[in-house]
């Protein structure tokens, strides 16, 4: 019970791991989309960020909107520990959520888009879990680039609410900050879906439809 606790409650940057210096190796290409996994972001395009649940099924629901988006990632960020580890960040001492980092070309997609994406594809009021994945590296949050992504954000937090609250959910619990460091996952979680076709996703949404975006 104690363990379950734990990893349920953010923990102290004064009681987090060290970390490390150096980033962790990852993969240098992406598997679906054959483009380097860090390489120069095209002039105009833009970065969101996600935390939705296990970032394996995350991922997917991101590469798969297809046209607009240039690169997805999955990686650590909204926690303490500089270039944590996944089994660090499972641990739940450093602070991290486990989130998929996106590159879109916003006039092909919008930012809405993704939001919708975001909030449509799991629960976002079941505070440190989502479905049967426990801790906090599983919490909702949006991490934002700047300041028009956080206002468009939270007018959508509130627009899901109004939404979600009609069908009997509580209150949202995502967090939604301006975008701290993102520390790339190792390279046998980047793109694991498409590897692993049959591999495990734990999302599951509520059913609710998002009113922005593309079908808004």
């Amino acid at each position: 019970m104690f363990l379950f606790r734990k990893k349920s409650v953010m923990p102290a940057a004064s009681e987090a791991l060290p970390g490390r210096s150096t980033p962790i190796p990852t993969a240098s290409t992406h598997f679906v989309f054959k483009r380097p996994l860090k390489g120069q972001m095209p002039d105009g395009f833009q970065i969101a960020t996600f935390g939705l649940g296990c970032f394996w099924g995350a991922e997917r629901k991101f590469w798969e909107l297809g046209d607009g988006i240039w690169l997805t990632a999955v990686g650590y960020a909204g926690g303490f520990t500089p270039n944590p580890t996944y089994e660090e960040t499972c641990s739940g001492q450093t602070g991290h959520n486990e989130v998929v980092q996106v590159i879109f070309d916003p006039a092909r997609i919008s930012f809405a888009d993704l939001l919708k994406t975001f909030w449509e594809n799991h629960n976002p009021t079941q505070g440190m879990q989502q479905g049967n994945d426990v801790g906090t590296q599983y919490r909702s949050g949006v991490y934002t680039a700047n300041a028009e992504q956080q206002a468009e954000a939270e007018a959508s937090k509130r627009a899901y609410q109004a939404a979600i609250s009609t069908k009997g959910y509580g209150a949202i619990t995502t967090e939604i900050l301006p975008a701290g460091p993102f520390y790339y996952a190792e390279d046998y979680h980047q793109q694991y879906l498409a590897k692993n076709p049959h591999g495990y996703c734990g999302l599951g949404g509520t059913g609710v439809s998002c009113p922005i975006g593309l079908r808004a």
